[in-house]
């Protein structure tokens, strides 16, 4: 069950195709990137490592990125890829918190996490240096994995309090990567996916599934996301395909440069919804290559999706309706929408979302309080709210902790922020709850843009109940998110303070 067993297989039928590229240039195939994973995995061994223990990747994107987690797989060992934005002290939470022995480091991170690394952490070792190199000595056999043996640790990204390290297994990512190809986007040998997106996150998740196809994993030079850099690659690389934030879409759509002349494969983008006239703007630019998925890093990439049929099909009656939606259950899982009691509720109620299935998380690295709670009854509570139409599609609502009650009357900011940005001088809007003495709560707009308040307000009350306008508009430059583009309401509300 060892998920290093599909690279052991493209490595063999699919030896020349490409595997790992640098911008436009090759720089394994499938038969090296294979020999790299097994001897990487034999060096890791070779420092004391038995399998099941933890070695952590603090990176920015690289190529080296690729032959890490498979050889770190190929070990049998964990896999804890960190976020290269986070700070020194919150990466060395990370170490310390997972027990890794092992650290892989991108150059640009070494001093930064050298500084705070703990004393669990035997060895710091810089991708590219000397003693990287040196790892690569002996090939090893591949090891052995049962299906729930931890393979990654997936840190959330912690928006509130500690990070909690969810435990992935092989099985959930076996499962993760067959409904990848079933549900999102079949990938044929050849194929690519262009990293533009962080690899310690969603991008890196959707390695599994492409290895498994033996299509190609393409890294930027430029290390991150670029609009016209990606539009460059998609020409270079046929069949591209690329994972994204829905405010990544966002500024491809805007880019003036001309897109790729042969399209994309598939442009699927999750970490939050993408709002409708953002979704309809996309397509106009793309095409029909847009797929939304939802999902959280206890069940990845796979909670929900939105397929490129249903997203691009304009002529269905409910069309605009199901692209607001997340879309239905992804075929790893099951999905209901159930009440304070975890009771079912019926089409078009509100609630929390629940997720069962082989794609969901082992349960949080040394917190069994926490495992407990949110995997109670077998279901993971998500904490997201959303109500479930007769059909199966399901529309999130908002985070539980985000929804404004007002007078006694539930507001959910996402049906709100819909409404404004039909404004076309408005780029980006979050609403919160700002506390009020006698409604409890009153609504306030944080907005991008240059649309006057007047048009924002007879927008609201052409199209949603006169108390869920906004009492308050508070403009700013930008809305604050954090490193995977989430808008980060904790620190709006703290600014509304």
């Amino acid at each position: 069950m060892n998920l290093a067993l599909w690279l052991e297989r493209a490595g063999k039928a699919f030896p020349s195709n490409p595997a790992v590229a640098l911008g436009e240039a090759v720089v394994h195939d499938y038969a090296t990137l294979a020999a790299r994973a097994s001897k990487l995995a034999g060096g890791l061994a070779d420092l004391g490592l038995k399998p099941g223990d933890r070695v952590a990747i603090c990176s920015k994107n690289r190529p080296a990125y690729v032959e890490a987690m498979y050889g770190i797989w190929w070990g049998g060992f964990a896999a804890v890829p960190a976020n290269a934005k986070l700070h020194g002290a919150e990466l060395g939470y990370i170490l310390e918190h997972s027990g890794a022995r092992v650290c892989l480091v991108g150059p640009e991170l070494a001093a930064a996490v050298d500084a705070h690394a703990p004393e669990v952490l035997e060895h710091l070792i810089v991708f590219g240096g000397d003693d990287y190199d040196k790892l690569f000595v002996r090939p090893s056999v591949l090891a052995e994995a049962a299906p729930d043996d931890l393979a990654w640790l997936f840190y959330t990204s912690g928006t509130t309090g500690r990070p909690k390290g969810a435990m992935l297994t092989h099985r959930n990512l076996y499962a993760m990567a067959l409904a990848y190809h079933s549900d999102i986007d079949p990938v044929d040998p050849g194929d690519a996916i262009v990293h533009a997106a962080p690899m310690s996150h969603g991008s890196g998740i959707y390695m599994v599934p492409h290895v498994l196809a033996a299509a190609c994993n393409v890294v930027p030079e430029s290390g991150g996301f670029e609009p016209e850099e990606i539009f460059r690659l998609a020409d270079v690389w046929p069949g591209t395909s690329l994972f994204a934030a829905p405010t990544m879409v966002k500024r491809m759509t805007e880019c003036p440069a001309d897109p790729p002349r042969q399209g994309f494969r598939a442009i699927s983008y999750g970490g939050g919804p993408m709002y409708v006239e953002d979704a309809r703007a996309a397509l106009q630019r793309f095409g029909p290559c847009l797929v939304q998925i939802y999902g959280q890093g206890e069940s990845p990439m796979t909670i929900t999706v939105c397929n490129r049929q249903t997203v691009a099909d304009k002529n269905h009656p409910r069309w605009a309706e199901r692209l607001a939606s997340v879309g239905i259950a992804n075929s790893a899982v099951a999905v209901r929408v159930a009440d304070a009691d975890d009771r079912t509720l019926p089409p078009g109620e509100t609630g929390e979302i629940l997720v069962a299935g082989d794609a969901v998380m082992k349960g949080y690295w040394n917190n069994p309080e926490a495992s407990a709670e949110t995997l109670k009854g077998g279901w993971l509570h998500t904490g997201d709210l959303g109500a479930m139409d007769e059909n199966g599609f399901l529309t999130l609502k908002d985070r539980a902790k985000d929804v404004i009650i007002s007078g006694g009357s539930n507001i959910y900011p996402r049906e709100v922020e819909e409404v404004l940005l039909e404004h076309p001088d408005l780029r980006e809007v979050s609403v919160i709850g700002r506390p009020h003495p006698e409604w409890g709560e009153i609504i306030v707009a944080y907005v991008v843009g240059d649309a006057p308040e007047a048009e924002l307000d007879e927008l609201c009350l052409n199209r949603i109940a006169r108390f869920k306008r906004p009492k308050a508009y508070v403009r700013l430059e930008a809305l604050p998110k954090n490193n995977y583009g989430k808008v980060l309401k904790t620190e709006l509300r703290q600014l509304d303070k």
